[in-house]
């Protein structure tokens, strides 16, 4: 069994990025700059944002963090999304998922305007993908392709089974795997929570994505020998052996699964990493494309 190390690949990747934002600056170009738009005090989008604002700083970049209460009005919000569209100096922003119940997370989305969607959720962007055109991949799924090719992990002709059928990950995932290309090139299956004989669909995965946010989900049973794991969930559960008094838990009982796998990631330190460097890649793009200094 191999190890993924996604800590370690994106912080190679973030090193490649801060050398492209200084040859950016010495064509005369600006830093990339980010947004991030919270609402609420979900602790794990908390630290997410936290988390790429570190990364921001790491490469180079601009960032800028715009904080909401619970309460905020869905009109305050779209007023927000609206500013950041059409302000020159911002090359990217997100919106950070999930938003409270009494605002509607599509209409937010459908917002953005794409060519500052780096996060890859405008239904113009998903179009895009879908037809394999140049555009912002959603980050996390981008995040694995960058993982499977920096270990060399083969893909074609591979049978994938994605579990989970969001539009953030799983979906986007589904296509990206049976495209033409490398990574890509496979037979998929997405699985969900209406799949009958889930563990005979499992079982069948050369590649195994899972990402339904279940903790321990995924145990050994339902895992191939040799498989390629890739376990996409960051869920808090509660730990009083911990200082902070939670674990972050994957979908995946890595302990248990590992012993059957070619290669896994961890959790924390696999996916979530990418999820981050994936952002910063298409928010360079984004800086590149409206400074007219490509690379």
């Amino acid at each position: 069994m191999q190890l993924i190390d996604g800590k370690k690949t994106a912080a190679t990747i973030r090193e490649q990025i801060a050398v492209d934002v200084k040859e950016l600056l010495n064509k005369g170009g600006k830093a990339p700059h980010l947004v991030a738009v919270i609402v609420g005090n979900d602790g794990a989008s908390h630290t997410y944002v936290n988390g790429k604002i570190k990364a921001c700083e790491l490469a180079g970049f601009k960032s800028g963090l715009v904080q909401f209460d619970a309460d905020v009005t869905e009109e305050k919000l779209l007023q927000t999304v609206k500013e950041l569209n059409e302000d020159d100096e911002v090359d990217g922003f997100i919106v950070q998922l999930p938003l409270p119940d009494h605002i509607d997370e599509k209409k937010v989305t459908e917002a953005i305007n794409p060519d500052k969607d780096v996060d890859g959720f405008h239904p113009t962007n998903i179009g895009r993908m879908v037809l394999g055109l140049p555009t912002f991949l959603p980050a996390t799924p981008f995040g694995i392709l960058q993982l499977l090719e920096h270990y060399n992990i083969e893909t074609s002709g591979k049978h994938c089974v994605v579990v989970g059928r969001s539009h953030i990950v799983g979906t986007p995932m589904t296509l990206l795997m049976s495209r033409k290309g490398n990574p890509g090139n496979c037979t998929v299956t997405m699985a969900h929570s209406r799949t009958k004989d889930l563990k005979e669909e499992t079982l069948r995965a050369d590649i195994l994505i899972a990402a339904l946010g279940k903790p321990g989900f995924i145990t050994k049973d339902m895992v191939k020998e040799g498989a390629v794991v890739i376990d996409v969930g960051t869920t808090r559960v509660a730990d009083a052996t911990k200082k902070r008094g939670y674990a972050v838990k994957g979908d995946v009982l890595f302990d248990e699964v590992a012993e059957k796998c070619s290669f896994i990631t961890p959790v924390p330190g696999g996916v979530g990493p990418m999820t981050i460097v994936s952002l910063l890649k298409n928010t360079l793009i984004s800086a590149q494309r409206r400074q007219g200094l490509e690379s």
